[in-house]
């Protein structure tokens, strides 16, 4: 459901009447205290809605419900977009309700919908360090450092293992859509993504997967990669050519030096193009998993520079 402005309550019917600190309404003013310093101590999760927003009042009790179960493991914050739209605008949300996950004063997890109950538990165990089988957990984590090192072949072959065994497994099939675009194999990729079960497209792994088709897309556009360097190197400030070298970079596992050229047009402008360099790190981030190391990283810098 895309952002549109109305009039709505003070306060969202989940967190009425709550009294105590795991479920709380916050603001722009308060999000500092509230969410970024109270994620060094526990994972804080954002839910940004809106009073218009049907999805948004069937995910809120869900969502309130998993929290509190966590047993204060974790804490929920829900912000209201129309009366405190800034932190949903820098974060690049279009759509609600949208769920970032903080830890350490970085979003490092999210997810958009309303998701069913059992998916909002996974999310929040994942947060905690606690989702899935050991053996399997493993094989996926060599599948993540296969793609990490741009072995596509052997990543693709690791997350076909895991789904031979567990058809539904959803890391492994955003996985092997990921170790296909790595490879080129664009259109395999497309079939790939295909074949997730309904209902859930918008689950974070799943969601990695397009995004990095989406970024795939876009560099094939843009052909041999010198003519960018060179416009770059000539005018540090020809935006346009410094971020379509960004994504020209990425698509060839590059990712550091894609970053730090986004980075690098945010500094100098953050507003360029409608703010394009920010967002399209946020869909970097989308489409490397929040644990990669550059994602790590990017959101630390990006952050510096947004919250200063």
């Amino acid at each position: 459901m895309l952002f549109k402005q109305a009039g709505g309550a003070k306060e969202s019917p989940a967190t009425a009447g709550a009294g105590d600190d795991l479920v709380i309404d916050t603001t722009t003013q308060t999000f500092m205290a509230e969410v970024i310093e109270e994620s060094r101590h526990r994972p804080v999760l954002v839910d940004f809605w809106a009073p218009w927003c049907g999805p948004c009042k069937t995910l809120g009790p869900v969502i309130e419900k998993a929290v509190r179960a966590a047993k204060g493991k974790v804490r929920l914050a829900k912000m209201n977009i129309d009366e405190h739209p800034a932190i949903a605008g820098r974060l690049g949300i279009q759509s609600i309700p949208a769920v970032y996950a903080f830890v350490n004063g970085q979003p490092v997890d999210g997810f958009m919908g309303a998701v069913p109950e059992g998916q909002v538990k996974a999310f929040i165990e994942r947060l905690l360090g606690g989702a899935g089988d050991p053996d399997v957990a493993e094989i996926l984590a060599a599948g993540e450092q296969a793609l990490a090192e741009g072995d596509a072949a052997g990543a693709a072959e690791i997350f076909a293992h895991v789904l031979a065994e567990e058809p539904d497994n959803l890391k492994a099939l955003g996985g092997l859509v990921r170790a296909q675009v790595l490879g080129g194999a664009l259109e395999q990729a497309k079939a790939t993504l295909a074949a997730v079960p309904a209902g859930k497209e918008n689950d974070a792994a799943i969601s990695a997967a397009r995004a990095a088709l989406d970024l795939a897309e876009q560099a094939a556009e843009l052909g041999d990669i010198a003519p960018l360097e060179a416009a770059v190197a000539a005018d540090p400030a020809d935006h346009q050519a410094r971020f379509d070298l960004a994504l020209a970079l990425n698509a060839r596992n590059q990712r550091d030096k894609a970053l730090q050229h986004l980075i690098d047009i945010v500094r100098r402008d953050r507003a360029w193009n409608e703010d394009a360099a920010r967002k399209q790190l946020l869909q970097f981030f989308e489409a490397w998993g929040p644990t990669d190391p550059n994602t790590i990283s990017g959101r630390k810098k990006l952050s510096a520079i947004l919250f200063a």
